[in-house]
């Protein structure tokens, strides 16, 4: 698969944008795992015109991530374009338009999918950005606003037609939130449509390497973009590969686990400092599977959200093999 000149490999996973997760650290250990593709969590056009400092940040990406998308947002044609000729100049290897977050500040604002109510908008600012720009321009949907109005088919044809060189399609409408299980039929239909000529990314609840390679077989995706499963997980990616180059699924020690862990959280502290990286990687010690299923783990796990130091933090995670008892812990859906 190609995005333009970017090539991609056979049946590639993608890791999703998303707020407050795919840090440069995280990006970085997603990629060393097999994701053929990150992208950066997802970047206020309208900050990002008046610099603003926390908004900057994001883009910044390293050469170990490449490829690398960099995401953007916003509501208005002129904004988004210059945001996309400030983007172009931290070098990722593609732009990626934001037509899909369901969150209300975002879309209740008519950006992300809020965008979804008013396509001839949509349309505009994907040309535009895509003419403003050297790069591949790649955009991210959803079905539809709601489940009387599901446009992605028509909507997939005007934006490729717009100049978009790859679309992702989540499986959710913007009234679905999070919630339900995602259709992958209308994006199954969409791949189907001859006048479709560019690369379509399927997206939605894809955990193991079993659900990618069924997305890949019943609906003919060109990609899988991996999103929530990641969280706290991203050796994700060396699971689900395995599967899908026809190799058995990996099954490591408890141990080699925790020590992704906290190669994990040295990176988050190297991007930023002690504090703050700690900080912002609690969110995958929240979300990790590693720890479901463990009996009495709720003390164990209230300490490690809370722990303030990386002398502190390890000490935890090193001491729960030897604490508890592990024999029904299974990390890999795919073992199962």
């Amino acid at each position: 698969m190609k995005i333009g000149n970017i090539d991609l490999g056979a049946y590639p996973l993608l890791l999703a944008p998303m707020e407050d997760v795919t840090d440069s650290s995280f990006r970085h250990m997603c990629k060393a795992f097999g994701a053929a593709m990150v992208y950066t969590e997802f970047v206020s056009a309208d900050a990002l015109i008046r610099d603003i400092k926390s908004t900057v940040s994001k883009m910044q990406v390293q050469d170990s991530e490449r490829p690398v998308a960099i995401q953007i947002y916003g509501r208005d044609t002129e904004t988004m374009v210059e945001a996309a000729k400030i983007c172009e100049e931290a070098r990722p290897d593609i732009i990626d338009i934001n037509f899909g977050c369901p969150v209300k500040k975002i879309a209740g604002k008519g950006c992300g999918s809020g965008m979804l109510k008013n396509p001839p908008l949509l349309l505009e600012i994907t040309a535009a950005v895509v003419k403003a720009v050297s790069l591949p321009v790649t955009v991210k949907t959803r079905l539809g606003w709601d489940m009387e109005n599901i446009i992605i088919e028509d909507l997939a044809e005007q934006i490729q037609d717009a100049g978009a060189a790859a679309l992702t399609i989540h499986g959710r409408t913007r009234s679905q939130m999070y919630t339900g299980e995602a259709d992958w039929e209308p994006i199954a239909r969409v791949k189907a449509n001859p006048r479709i000529s560019i690369p379509i990314i399927g997206n939605g609840d894809v955990v193991s390497g079993k659900d990618a390679l069924r997305r890949f077989r019943e609906t003919g995706v060109d990609a899988v973009m991996v999103g929530r499963a990641s969280i706290g997980r991203p050796w994700c990616f060396e699971e689900m590969r395995a599967l899908l180059d026809g190799k058995e699924a990996p099954a490591h020690h408890f141990s080699w686990y925790i020590d992704i862990l906290k190669r994990q959280i040295e990176e988050s502290i190297r991007k930023t400092d002690e504090r703050r990286g700690i900080l912002h990687v609690r969110r995958h010690l929240a979300a990790t599977p590693l720890f479901k299923g463990i009996p009495d783990f709720k003390q164990t796990r209230i300490d490690m959200l809370r722990a303030a130091t990386k002398d502190e933090l390890f000490e935890i995670l090193d001491n729960i093999p030897l604490r508890f008892d592990l024999s029904t812990v299974v990390v890999n859906p795919d073992l199962k």
